[in-house]
């Protein structure tokens, strides 16, 4: 794991924040994702350096995602870096997000 990755999977981990649950280097559709929520069905993903070279295998990985009903959320390095509880703040609404629209999504799918 990169600095990054470290530094927010020491604030998220162990339900840490907003009580919510996530895994690090889930595998989702033959996929890695950097952290998974699964009861918000959301995905963090740290976008440092390696990224800029993988924008095609990045879109393709995002759009799998998508498809199954997974949103991800991508975080800088510097935002991590310079601003973590900005960067957590804007998982925690995510995360809030995602689960008030998975009632909705539910009523739909009957």
């Amino acid at each position: 794991m990169t600095f990054e990755e470290r530094t927010l999977w020491r604030v998220i981990r162990n339900n840490a924040l907003a009580g919510l649950h996530f895994r690090r280097q889930q595998v989702i559709a033959g996929f890695i994702v950097d952290f998974y929520c699964a009861s918000a069905r959301l995905v963090i993903e740290v976008d440092g350096p390696v990224h800029i070279d993988r924008k095609d295998y990045d879109a393709e990985r995002d759009q799998a995602l998508s498809e199954l009903g997974i949103r991800i959320l991508r975080l800088r390095n510097a935002l991590i870096r310079e601003n973590t509880a900005m960067a957590l703040d804007r998982v925690a609404k995510e995360a809030e997000h995602a689960l008030l629209r998975e009632p909705e999504l539910e009523s739909r799918e009957k």
